[in-house]
């Protein structure tokens, strides 16, 4: 069994037991969250509509968090010594998949 779950605007597909990378969730290390699936596949069960996905949910448990790469950037206008420097570094929670459960 598989569901698809959307975090932070963007979906993953998951399975029970797996762990990925989301973006922050602002919850403590160890602290029990829960999703809403889009998809949930069990065996040849497709499950799409919500009216049938209202009572299944995804639940995961946070690990820890990460840092993804460091991304530089630079602009400048021509002849104006007008420069700029500037960088980013995207922070994602680290959660593992406890459990899916189809609901009713």
């Amino acid at each position: 069994m598989y569901a698809v779950i959307k975090t932070g605007g963007k979906q993953a597909r998951v399975a029970e037991g797996e762990q990925l990378q989301v973006e922050l969730l602002g919850h403590d290390v160890g602290a029990e969250v829960s999703f809403t699936p889009v998809l949930l596949v069990d065996g040849g069960t497709v499950v799409s509509t919500p009216g049938d996905l209202a009572g299944a949910s995804v639940a995961a448990r946070v690990v820890g968090t990460a840092k993804g790469p460091k991304i530089r950037g630079f602009t400048y206008k021509n002849k104006s010594n007008q420069r700029r420097h500037w960088g980013h570094r995207q922070k994602y929670s680290t959660i593992e998949i406890t459990g899916i459960s189809r609901g009713s």
